[in-house]
């Protein structure tokens, strides 16, 4: 059954793909950052919960001004990218293109034109959305899995927010592997697939220690380059200034020993391992609002 603040919530995401577009785009960006300094103000258990993650990225204290102003900056980030998917289906793509300033496009590139797959990989920072509007931009198509929401008519709003971007999004709607056929296909065929990797919504994920501490990953990103051969390739994304900055970096190696347990859990190691350099160098683009360490109380 839907609440009624799930339904305000949907209500607020249909009204701003539909009104926000159309409103002075200073005086919106000006709104949203007011409502993350109100809630950055008021502290709630998701602004604990980054001020927590964010202090074990950074080694800042718990309750020091330094991590308070970083979180600040952080829900500000947060609210900068909800601000920017209502904008993105009426921008002009070439725009994007132009303002997302790209290190390591040719990693993926030269591998596709290659014909070979590519799985990239990323964290929950920047915009995510605006990084896949300049893949598409760019002249290539590709599959992500997206998060089931509530209620219903969100999600449909986000999915076709998506693939209008000219994504094709699947559902995430069980347990791990659902729809693993489906990308292992795309990528076999040469195509791309794009997969949030440092945080399991599953409980089927694989353990890696990150930032000293043991988390759950996703399966799916490393799994797919073991068993399919696609390049898997780690993002990260940012801020820059009013544009964007995004890192693709280069291939994850495989090991050619070991069972598919161990293989996968090595890939999945070294993937994180290249995260937490990015998220290192830009925490405050790091949207980590939940419980992300299995010794943290829940």
């Amino acid at each position: 059954m839907t609440s009624l603040q799930d339904r305000v919530v949907a209500a607020g995401f249909a009204a701003g793909w539909t009104l926000l577009p159309y409103l002075p785009k200073k005086a919106t960006a000006a709104a949203f950052r007011a409502v993350a300094d109100s809630a950055w103000r008021r502290r709630g258990l998701s602004v604990r919960r980054l001020e927590h993650n964010l202090a074990r990225v950074t080694g800042l204290g718990e309750d020091s001004a330094e991590l308070r102003a970083l979180s600040r900056a952080g829900m500000r980030s947060y609210l900068r990218y909800f601000h920017e998917i209502f904008l993105l289906p009426k921008m002009d793509r070439a725009e994007v293109v132009r303002r997302t300033h790209v290190t390591g496009a040719e990693n993926i590139f030269d591998t596709v034109a290659a014909g070979r797959g590519v799985v990239l990989a990323l964290p929950h920072m920047g915009n995510w959305d605006q990084s896949g509007a300049w893949l598409t931009g760019s002249g290539h198509s590709f599959t992500t899995v997206a998060e089931r929401l509530k209620p219903e008519s969100l999600y449909r709003r986000y999915v076709a927010f998506r693939e209008s971007l000219g994504m094709e999004v699947l559902p995430l709607t069980g347990g791990a592997g659902h729809n693993f056929g489906t990308l292992a296909q795309r990528v076999r065929k040469g195509g791309i697939v794009c997969l949030p990797a440092e945080r399991d919504l599953t409980k089927n994920g694989v353990k890696v220690e990150f930032f000293g501490a043991t988390t759950q990953v996703p399966v799916g990103p490393a799994l797919l380059a073991v068993k399919t051969g696609a390049a898997l390739l780690p993002a990260i994304l940012w801020f820059e200034g009013d544009d964007w900055g995004l890192r693709i970096h280069e291939e994850v190696p495989v090991p050619a020993e070991g069972t598919l347990q161990e293989r996968t859990a090595a890939v999945a190691q070294s993937l994180v391992t290249v995260f937490e350099k990015g998220i290192a160098e830009h925490p405050e683009d790091w949207h980590m609002l939940q419980r992300l360490w299995l010794e943290d109380p829940k």
